[in-house]
């Protein structure tokens, strides 16, 4: 018995492996390797949130062994699936629709409380205050860009003790200017973004991303920010068909 069992196991699991072409190599996934390779934070991922990683990772062709993706699991909290930090502005530039973009950062006079839109991120704290940021993606052959703006407190990732993180605290103005410009980025070109958020976007669940891996002494998991690609809760465990029908509406 426990032989037929291990061969069961060995049989789905291969069943279970995906192979696909990420800039232009192979790449070979299945739920062992994903489990014992790629998951980050040392919480235990399900089997629900191992596959919605793989079937995120074969539609957009990710490669996780170059860091364009990542899974991460901290204690009991939802996994979450966060992009590698220059994933969106790659893809945005081999796009030939894509027309370029502006952005930059939103700010609050503290004494007139004139609020201002500004490119790029310098501003005078002892002045200003810093509450959000912006974006437009300029597409060919659309009159309008498609434009975003997001608030500085939604996003910003703090410690336990409520304070900044490292990487919000030392460079405020470019963490937020990029979750807009991402966000931009998705509205402008949805089947390229599909499924995929930034690490900036995630607070302080993928601080150790935008540390290129340095530990993240500072991480407090945010429990209220779920996992962007979490399935719903099923009473049976879910098949491929499910969970791409969840991440993508069946639009494979």
């Amino acid at each position: 018995m426990a032989v037929n069992n291990s061969l069961t196991t060995k049989t789905q699991n291969d069943a279970l492996s995906f192979e696909y072409e990420s800039n232009n190599e192979k790449v070979k996934l299945s739920p062992a390797t994903v489990r014992n390779y790629l998951v980050n934070g040392g919480g235990n991922v399900s089997d629900q949130e191992v596959m919605m990683f793989l079937t995120l990772c074969r539609y957009q062709h990710l490669n996780p062994f170059l860091k364009e993706v990542y899974l991460i699991k901290y204690g009991n909290n939802p996994a979450t699936t966060v992009t590698g930090k220059d994933l969106f502005t790659k893809r945005a530039n081999r796009n030939p629709k894509y027309a370029g973009k502006l952005a930059g950062i939103i700010v609050r006079n503290i004494e007139t409380g004139e609020i201002v839109e500004r490119e790029g991120t310098f501003f005078t704290a002892d002045t200003e205050e810093l509450v959000g940021g912006w974006a437009k993606v300029f597409i060919k052959g659309h009159e309008q860009p498609e434009y975003q703006s997001v608030s500085f407190n939604e996003y910003a990732g703090r410690t336990k003790d409520g304070e900044l993180n490292s990487q919000w605290k030392s460079k405020p103005g470019t963490m937020i200017r990029k979750v807009a410009v991402v966000q931009a980025l998705r509205e402008a070109f949805p089947e390229e973004y599909a499924g995929l958020y930034a690490p900036e976007e995630m607070g302080n669940v993928a601080s150790f991303v935008l540390e290129d891996n340095a530990p993240a002494v500072d991480v407090a998991p945010v429990e209220e920010k779920p996992a962007p690609v979490k399935a719903e809760a099923k009473t049976a465990p879910m098949n491929a068909e499910d969970i791409e029908s969840a991440l993508f509406g069946g639009n494979t």
